[in-house]
């Protein structure tokens, strides 16, 4: 088994197979953001080998990321070779996208195994969500939904709250998603990887959100858990549940069962430190399985306690250079 320094069991593997995204949300990236060339990026088999390795050590959960991880041409190969072990080491195979690609692809998800997968969605609202991302693609987002909702997939969309962009329109996303039967997730912005404005001007605590959904809504809290952050509340007007994700005003590092991987093979033990180790020079050695066990090791030996994200002060460096589609969502 994989247990840290602080006797965190590691169960839970969040895998990027890419760093390319076909959004440009202005929180996450800049307009001109440079990615990997695909060369850089590791193969599906070494992908997969990976994954094994990581079963071998106890990972149970698996969340394919990015990027977006579906741009990816061979996406869905991966997943098809990883659903194969569910129920072989294997309990759960999970997706985060931003939906653009869903329509397409969400049929190949639940025939490989796919039972439950995120969707990024800040905005309701076509005007701002083109603001936001760069990109007019809401209608794709919303019919990829809808083709994940036909297929039998569950649905979770996941929601950075923005000051000034999202808050007033929180309330109604929130009465859509539970409407069409999917749970909300609201997440506070994190400061990794430059971006072109300032995250003092987006940082919106989620304690505030809270006020307001309590002027609306009766939130009690939930008893159901997944493997993620999230705190969840139960809403009794709506009969859905809400997430609450709050890296800055509510630390959750103590109960921690997730390490990252990106798309190039470097294993970040915490998203919010700079600790990492090679996998994919373990995977390219005389000996993959020792290399990749002796790494594993070391992970665990160098992962920190908890991440020190903070939005304090204007200019202020993010806290970690990389930027999240790096290292994976």
């Amino acid at each position: 088994m994989l247990v840290d320094g602080f006797q965190r069991t590691i169960s839970y593997l969040r895998l990027s197979i890419t760093d390319r995204c076909d959004l440009r949300c202005a929180y996450c990236m800049p307009e001109a953001m440079r990615f990997l060339p695909r060369r850089d990026l590791l193969t599906i088999d070494e992908l997969y080998k990976l994954a094994q390795g990581f079963i071998a050590r106890g990972v149970n959960k698996i969340r394919i990321t990015g990027g977006e991880p579906l741009v990816r041409r061979d996406a869905i190969d991966l997943i098809t070779r990883l659903g194969q072990k569910l129920g072989n080491g294997l309990n759960e195979l999970t997706v985060t996208t931003n939906g653009t690609q869903l329509a397409a692809n969400a049929a190949a998800l639940a025939r490989a195994g796919v039972r439950r997968i995120n969707v990024s969605l800040d905005t309701l609202d076509r005007e701002t969500f083109a603001t936001l991302t760069r990109r007019d693609r809401l209608p794709d987002v919303l019919a990829g939904i809808a083709a994940a909702k036909a297929a039998g997939l569950t649905i979770k969309i996941n929601v950075v709250a923005l000051k000034s962009v999202n808050e007033s329109n929180l309330p109604n996303l929130i009465e859509w998603a539970h409407g069409e039967g999917h749970d909300v997730s609201l997440i506070e912005v994190m400061p990794l990887g430059k971006v072109d404005g300032d995250r003092v001007d987006h940082y919106l605590p989620l304690t505030e959100v809270r006020k307001v959904l309590d002027m609306h809504w009766n939130l009690s809290p939930s008893s159901y858990r997944t493997s993620g952050p999230a705190r969840y509340f139960d809403v009794r007007e709506t009969g859905g549940r809400i997430g609450f994700i709050t890296p800055l005003t509510d630390n959750f590092c103590n109960g921690c069962n997730r390490i990252r991987v990106t798309s190039t093979g470097q294993l970040y033990p915490c998203l919010g430190g700079g600790e990492r180790v090679d996998l994919r020079a373990a995977l390219r050695s005389p000996d993959p399985q020792a290399a990749l066990d002796s790494v594993l090791d070391e992970a665990m030996r160098i992962k920190p306690e908890r991440h020190r994200f903070a939005i304090t002060e204007r200019g202020a460096a993010p806290a970690q250079a990389r930027h999240m589609s790096v290292t994976g969502g």
